[in-house]
């Protein structure tokens, strides 16, 4: 019998000052079974750093055909696509055509990850952002994952700084194009 997801809570305090959003969030995040901590907590950082007006979590590892997050207007046009991880040239050649903002959030290396799309014929590749975090956030985030959480997280000049139950994790967003 396969195993189910898991479903966590995230309560978050958004105040990201670099793009002048500032919410609260109650974020639903299923896990599926094979997927990492890292992961999860990249999706929701993601999540939190392109937060818009329609923004969602797809099925995302359950449906390789779907990015991790998406937005779409209310006319139902898509106009976000956010890949989580290492996505592989033809989703992202893909994404660049359906939706008008790509980006890529990776846990993982991004020197391999722009290895492995290196000379792939990206369209718009060199309007896709990668983003990264700073060495050691991913694995901070990790240690205090709890199904039920809450959470402050401050954006300023790409530095984020984060208040869950009384400890301060910082780290900075790490930005490079997916082209040399």
């Amino acid at each position: 019998m396969a195993q189910s997801a898991t479903i966590y809570n995230f309560d978050i305090n958004l105040s990201d000052a670099d793009r002048g959003v500032y919410e609260t969030l109650a974020v639903r995040a299923a896990k599926q079974p094979s997927e990492a901590d890292d992961y999860l907590f990249t999706r929701v950082l993601a999540y939190c750093l392109e937060y818009c007006a329609g923004i969602e979590f797809t099925k995302g590892l359950a449906d390789g055909g779907e990015p991790a997050v998406w937005a779409h207007d209310y006319t139902g046009a898509l106009m976000l696509w956010v890949e989580v991880g290492m996505p592989d040239a033809d989703k992202l050649h893909r994404a660049a055509k359906a939706a008008p903002r790509v980006a890529i959030y990776t846990h993982r290396d991004p020197v391999m990850l722009k290895r492995n799309l290196d000379g792939r014929g990206i369209h718009r590749a060199g309007e896709i952002p990668l983003y990264t975090f700073e060495r050691g956030l991913l694995s901070q985030l990790t240690g205090k994952l709890d199904r039920r959480m809450r959470f402050d997280l401050t954006v300023t000049e790409r530095q984020l700084y984060m208040n869950i139950d009384g400890a301060s994790v910082t780290g900075a967003l790490l930005e490079q194009a997916i082209e040399p």
